[in-house]
């Protein structure tokens, strides 16, 4: 008989033993998956700031003003346009039709 009390008591203490254990880890991924919800949540604001200046970055008028600042170009005029005229032995080219 104190065989198997024995036997229930350490049964009863291991069972407990990994209660605990597996407790302990349930709060620990928790833990990291709210962790790694609120690092999802900064990504995600980080990607739409990125977003938005990206678009701030990319228009129209600020690269017009970068390329006539920096670059130093301008827009072309027909008093600077060099026309390239091709031999007349290629009929029916693009470059004839677009002659003056």
């Amino acid at each position: 008989m104190t065989r198997i009390n024995a036997l229930l008591l350490l049964a009863v203490v291991a069972t407990a033993i990994y209660l605990v254990r597996v407790q302990y880890e349930s709060r620990r991924l928790f833990s990291e998956l709210d962790k790694a919800h609120s690092q999802a949540r900064h990504l995600a604001m980080d990607v739409e700031r990125l977003e938005v200046e990206k678009r701030a970055q990319a228009s129209p008028g600020r690269v017009e003003r970068l390329a006539r600042e920096k670059l130093d170009m301008h827009q072309p005029n027909p008093g600077i346009t060099t026309y390239l005229s091709y031999p007349a032995d290629q009929p029916g080219s693009a470059a004839q039709a677009a002659r003056p």
